[in-house]
């Protein structure tokens, strides 16, 4: 039994060795790397801030075999930063490759940038007043008496810098082009900066459209 273990030590050590960059070679064999541009995922925000200003995506470099990276969806891979301690102001983050959410059986080799800014705002809460977009006109011999809009103003609510610029906000063109009596049209409200929530989606625009009276003119 002894000679079994002494004899050709060399050999057996050779062996194993061989054994294992074959196995090391199986396994990185048929393996490849693909970039992605993948979006940023912000998580435990602090009450009464926004995130504006900051890239909305970065790009990740992802390495595995490549026969399942083949069927890797971009919408299965996401950046996730935690910002529970961040306060208003211009902030610096270092991405690791724990930031990087992606099934297991891939491996992230790099992620450019590595250090993202971004700004964190206080929220303003705001009133805005709605106006109708009126686009056309009646047909010959009529005459819009009266516009009304309900509700008449629309909560807004998002970073402190963007409430702050806007005064009124317009409602989705609403075509009145040869209309011949009063009309009530359900209007969206045209806002499509998503860092901006809206306490409605659509108001009502009541426009009153009366027969000219030739004895008048």
């Amino acid at each position: 039994m002894k000679n079994f273990f002494t004899t050709n030590v060399w050999l057996k050590l050779a062996s194993l060795f061989l054994a294992t960059g074959l196995w090391f070679l199986v396994m990185l064999s048929g393996r490849s790397e693909v970039t992605m541009d993948i979006p940023i995922t912000f998580i435990n925000i602090p009450p009464k801030l926004e995130v504006v200003d900051y890239p909305e995506k970065i790009k990740v470099c992802i390495e595995g075999q490549e026969r399942l990276l083949k069927y890797l969806k971009p919408d299965e891979i996401r950046a996730v930063l935690d910002i529970s301690e961040a306060g208003a102001g211009r902030s610096f983050y270092t991405l690791s490759r724990d930031n990087i959410k992606l099934p297991k059986s891939f491996l992230i080799t790099s992620i450019n940038p590595e250090t993202i800014s971004l700004k964190i705002e206080p929220q303003l809460k705001k009133a805005i007043s709605v106006r109708p977009h009126v686009v056309g006109s009646p047909e010959k011999g009529f005459v819009i008496v009266e516009i009304k809009v309900d509700p008449e103003s629309v909560i807004l609510e998002g970073p402190e810098s963007t409430i702050a610029k806007i005064k009124t906000i317009k409602t989705e063109p609403l075509d009145i082009n040869g209309i011949n009596r009063s009309l009530i049209y359900k209007a969206n409200l045209n806002l499509s900066d998503s860092h901006i929530k809206k306490n409605i989606d659509k108001v009502e625009v009541n426009i009153s459209v009366e027969k000219i009276n030739k004895e008048t003119q």
